[in-house]
């Protein structure tokens, strides 16, 4: 027997998942992140911890300040890094998002990162390699474009500071929305990148080194504030 309400049931259910995946809300058409995240708050070290909440990129000026409260705790308390706990956030959704700072250069590479997000190199060329991750002193341009103001000197010595790699280095815990992942894997879709199986499994393989899935950054921030670490909204 054939259900005569079968295809604009379909049809309804297709809206409404679409509707939740791009208001970053969960739907169960997508993979969850494992159980075994909720307890990334134990990996955030220190008697000094803080959340830099940071839904958009704002071409690395979250890392810098994420940066500049390591530094100013070992430069003007005397505090070592091994005291100090970071967590920086990648999630939100479009070419502003943070949500492909947490993707390798084969992502970026792949997906036209760069081109996509409006983010050009000294020479006017969109990135295709993840530039927030190692960033060089000549990928200080972004930071300039940020401040709207010339190239400089200080700026150019900034910037390898800053970078993902670095900033783990020195104890930052990075936690990437999964609720977000998979809406970028729908907007790719849709953007003709692929079918959503082959990005979703692409996106998943090429997660940055110490990147940690979690359900969702809003119950994130609860538990980060359930385990004392104070908040700092970017």
């Amino acid at each position: 027997m054939i259900d005569s309400n079968a295809t604009p049931r379909r049809s309804f259910l297709g809206r409404i998942a679409a509707t939740a995946v791009a208001a970053g809300l969960p739907w169960s058409g997508g993979h969850t992140a494992a159980a075994a995240t909720q307890d990334w708050t134990s990996e955030v070290g220190g008697s000094h911890k803080c959340f830099f909440d940071f839904p958009n990129h704002k071409l690395s000026f979250p890392l810098v300040h994420i940066f500049n409260y390591i530094n100013t705790y070992a430069s003007a308390y005397g505090v070592g890094n091994e005291e100090v706990g970071t967590v920086g956030t990648f999630y939100g959704g479009g070419p502003a998002s943070s949500i492909f700072l947490g993707f390798n250069d084969e992502i970026w590479s792949r997906y036209n990162v760069g081109e996509y997000a409006g983010l050009d190199d000294s020479a006017g060329r969109p990135y295709t390699r993840n530039v927030f991750n190692h960033p060089t002193s000549d990928d200080s341009v972004l930071l300039a474009k940020g401040l709207q103001s010339p190239n400089f000197a200080a700026l150019e010595g900034a910037m390898p500071l800053v970078g993902i790699e670095n900033l783990q280095n020195l104890g930052t815990k990075f936690i990437m929305c999964n609720n977000a992942l998979n809406s970028w894997v729908v907007e790719l879709e849709a953007r003709g990148k692929g079918t959503a199986a082959d990005i979703d499994a692409a996106l998943r393989a090429n997660l940055l080194p110490g990147v940690t899935l979690v359900p969702a950054m809003v119950i994130a921030i609860e538990q980060a504030q359930q385990a004392g670490i104070a908040y700092n909204k970017q």
